[in-house]
């Protein structure tokens, strides 16, 4: 009988590569945190209608790309395809909207579910880290989000990479737009499906990766010869905010993204070196969504920062990061003794803070220093019938070879020691 595989379009994270999606994670992690967003947490699947609602019943996630299910109570669910409508579903149910203190600035870590044709850096299971900022119209916050992913990007060691901004303008300037737009559209030699998305919403069709479909739009008119003054105002903010922070960004009049729930502010981070699936991380600003989903009006933007993706453009810019090893010190036991007294130093380490492991199985000597080796530890901590019987164990440098005999009650200072 064949062993079972991972299903298509999906990946199992293993260890060594495992580390490196961890350290992308935490780094991102790292920048939010400094800048005042708390973690939250959402289940894996929602209400069908959240992201119906939310997302926008004309998007491909919606209509193509949605895993969803009926439970035995005959509930409508749907695996999360993103984590904006999630979150600001959970931040209403909580009322902290209604606490003080805004905006409510949160960040979230997890996978998501699309099902579309699995390629490189486009999987039906992927990791994102996002951040929203909710309950605030300020272009200042806009700036802090896109600045906060550019230094996380830029932590990461990556360089490669550029940062396209648009605005969509908002209720007031959208709506002539888009029925300029769609006069334009109804012009052009356009398939059936792409025609209907066209009179719910003609922006989708601009978002359309077609060559045939993008030839056709070059005449397109541009939002930005649209925007309401406000929305002008609004934008040159965000613009003079990133550029004073150093942040370099291209003007991108065509940039809609994905989804519906966006006004005002859209940027996108895209890496060339991913070929078609070049978008790392993007977002916005989502005014109206927490209306659309039954809520309070509450001004909001954010973004998501594709992990898989992000790994992807290390690999393609040859970044390697700098990893600490997993272990600092390996214990190699010989006989039954050195096994219980080694095991309860290792013990003693980890419960003092040091990364410590054992080797398992009674290999030997031989083997046993190969799996100290492949462990990347600092030290190995080595000892024998003899070295007990003189109430030392051997503390040898896995670096310079180095060895030497330390009394077993001083291991933990002398491990201290080595360490730094």
């Amino acid at each position: 009988m064949s062993t079972f595989q991972a299903p298509k379009g999906t990946y199992d994270l293993i260890p060594p590569r495992s580390a490196v999606f961890l350290a992308v994670r935490d780094t991102i992690a790292t920048q939010v945190r400094n800048a005042g967003y708390g973690y939250v947490e959402t289940p894996g699947f929602e209400d069908v209608n959240l992201f119906a609602r939310g997302v926008g019943e004309s998007t491909d996630i919606v209509t193509k790309e949605m895993y969803t299910l009926t439970t035995k109570g005959g509930d409508q669910l749907a695996l999360r395809p993103e984590g904006t409508a999630s979150v600001l579903r959970a931040a209403l149910q909580a009322n902290l909207h209604k606490q003080g203190n805004l905006p409510v600035k949160l960040w979230y870590s997890g996978s998501y579910y699309r099902y579309e044709r699995a390629q490189a850096g486009r999987y039906r299971h992927f990791s994102q880290v996002g951040a929203e900022a909710i309950g605030a119209e300020d272009p200042a916050l806009d700036a802090e989000l896109i600045i906060l992913a550019d230094q996380a990007y830029r932590a990461l060691g990556l360089r490669q990479y550029r940062i396209l901004l648009n605005s969509l303008g908002d209720k007031e300037c959208r709506p002539v737009y888009r029925e300029a737009l769609q006069s334009f559209l109804r012009g052009l030699d356009l398939d059936e499906e792409t025609l209907r998305r066209a009179e719910i919403n003609p922006l989708r069709v601009l978002d359309d990766k077609r060559a045939d479909v993008q030839k056709q739009l070059v005449d397109a008119p541009l939002l930005r010869d649209y925007l309401c003054d406000a929305c002008k105002a609004y934008h040159e903010q965000v613009r003079e905010l990133i550029t004073a922070a150093g942040v370099v960004f291209e003007d991108d009049p065509k940039l809609v993204r994905g989804l519906d729930y966006y006004t005002r502010t859209t940027f996108e981070f895209v890496h060339d070196g991913l070929g078609s699936q070049s978008a790392v991380g993007g977002g916005g600003r989502y005014d109206g969504l927490s209306e659309m989903i039954g809520g309070p009006a509450l001004p909001s933007v954010g973004w998501a920062l594709g992990v898989d993706r992000t790994v992807l453009a290390l690999e393609a810019e040859g970044v390697a990061l700098d990893l600490p090893a997993a272990t600092s010190v390996f214990a190699v036991a010989l006989g039954e003794e050195a096994r219980r007294i080694l095991f309860g130093k290792v013990t003693e380490l980890r419960r003092a803070g040091i990364a410590a492991d054992f080797s398992f199985g009674g290999k030997g000597l031989k083997g046993s220093m190969k799996d100290a080796n492949r462990s990347g530890a600092r030290l190995a901590l080595v000892a024998g019938e003899r070295d007990l019987a003189e109430g030392v164990v051997q503390l040898k440098d896995m670096e310079s070879g180095e060895q030497r005999a330390v009394a077993l009650d001083g291991v933990l200072d002398a491990v201290r020691e080595l360490l730094g």
